[in-house]
């Protein structure tokens, strides 16, 4: 069945079909929490993902629309009384811009990840570990429609200071064709699958070139399959899109689908099978991952569940994330030692084929840190972590130790057990931050 795609935002939100399910309340709190937090859906998501006579506990629901608690509470409130007082738009605008900068709008330290090109800073690229360029194609920074918790909403919000986006296909290039150690480069966004087929192919067919030979794998960041899977269906350029697949193929290299699936109902449809099946009948391989979000997938049978089935749909387990200490994280945030036991207790129920899967990982400054577990050495409760990828690879896969801290959701809120002052990587992190993004040595 050819579907065509219908968006909803903030403007035209009440002309879903479906929004007399919701209550004045809940209509309100978007109208509140949409001025801050970007919201975008579409006929697709409230449609076939849904469960409208059940939206309180819906998960759904919970990853599109905004709810009240994921603005603070003092926010909220400044905001309401802003919307009540009828006050000018650019007041409001001022108070919007005021609380988006105080909620961490640029995690992990992505700015230090952008690198130059002689002079010129490049905006949409980030390098932060030796083998894999990270690219923002500008056409690409929207999406289907926008997750909630997204770690990246500054790049939907207007805030172009803050937003990684480049258009030139031409530095981006010229900077492969001087860093010879970089092996994949992974479009991201926003979504890359949010372009047409034509301008995607500008920036993908000259790395299939021979003066590339070595870039070995071209991943592409999306959510277009949990989303809006008709994009390799029945879209007009569906065709071109898989053509394009294959010719990357073809060309001998790697092509990765690294496809966000946050719920099992985002794997249910006849289309998200029949799309998953057209793009692995290309030879590109589709590897999953999704943060792990209170409300939305905190209980490990879910996990299970989802890997399960990516699995008998032909898809690779990849990672598990922690919730990015950013815009609404304390909404769907779980303590650290809580994210371990929901990880633990779904990687035992599923076979060696689902435990491909990595995590819950972090994007820190320094890396990825991986929590191993939770034991008692020498009469003290720690942590056990890794980096799973770090800005100096000889800091990747050692073991190192932070101080069991119950209430802990984040990195930065842990301390360096058995007395340590620092964590073993710190001192040269501080070189990092004065020299260049990332180290050989």
């Amino acid at each position: 069945m050819d579907r065509v795609l219908k968006s909803y935002t903030l403007h035209n939100f009440l002309s879903i079909p479906q929004i007399s399910s919701l209550s004045e309340e809940m209509i309100r709190d978007i109208e509140i929490v949409g001025r801050v937090l970007p919201f975008k859906t579409n006929n697709y998501v409230t449609d076939e993902l849904i469960d409208w006579t059940n939206l309180e506990t819906d998960p759904i629901f919970t990853l599109n629309f905004p709810r009240r608690g994921m603005l603070d509470k003092k926010h909220y409130n400044a905001i309401e009384r802003l919307l009540q007082e009828n006050a000018d738009e650019e007041i409001i605008k001022q108070k919007v811009q005021q609380i988006r900068l105080s909620l961490n709008p640029n995690p992990a330290g992505q700015e230090h990840n952008v690198p130059y090109l002689g002079e010129i800073k490049l905006k949409g690229i980030q390098h932060k570990y030796p083998e894999t360029v990270l690219f923002f194609p500008s056409q690409g920074q929207t999406c289907h429609a926008y997750c909630t918790f997204c770690f990246r909403w500054p790049q939907f919000s207007g805030m172009n200071e803050l937003k990684f986006a480049m258009k030139e296909a031409d530095l981006l290039f010229k900077y492969l064709r001087l860093h010879k150690e970089v092996t994949d480069i992974l479009f991201t966004g926003g979504d890359p699958m949010i372009m047409n087929a034509a301008a995607l192919e500008t920036y993908i067919k000259p790395l299939l070139e021979p003066e590339f030979k070595h870039i070995h794998s071209i991943r592409i960041g999306t959510k277009s399959l949990a989303y809006w899977p008709y994009r390799y269906l029945t879209d007009k350029d569906s065709d071109d899109i898989i053509r394009l697949f294959e010719l990357i193929i073809r060309s001998g290299r790697n092509l990765s689908i690294q496809a966000h699936f946050n719920h099992p109902k985002e794997l249910s449809t006849d289309a998200v099978k029949k799309a998953i099946s057209r793009i692995r009948s290309t030879g590109a391989q589709i590897r999953t991952q999704s943060p792990l979000l209170r409300h939305i997938n905190d209980k490990p049978e879910l996990w299970s569940e989802m890997w399960r089935k990516q699995v008998d749909l032909g898809c690779i387990p990849y990672y598990m994330f922690i919730a990015r200490d950013t815009g609404s994280k304390h909404y769907f945030e779980l303590p650290l030692d809580r994210c371990w036991q929901i990880f633990r207790r779904a990687y035992r129920q599923v076979s060696g084929l689902c435990r491909t899967v990595r995590g819950p990982s972090m994007s820190d400054h320094a890396g990825k840190i991986q929590i191993l577990g939770v034991q008692e050495i020498r009469g003290e409760k720690i942590f056990v972590l890794r980096f799973i990828q770090g800005r100096n690879h000889k800091w990747v896969d050692i073991p190192f130790f932070a101080q069991y801290d119950p209430k802990a959701t984040w990195f930065n809120q842990l301390k360096p057990a058995f007395g340590e002052e620092r964590f073993f990587y710190e001192e040269q992190r501080s070189k990092l931050e004065i020299t260049k993004p990332f180290l050989f040595e």
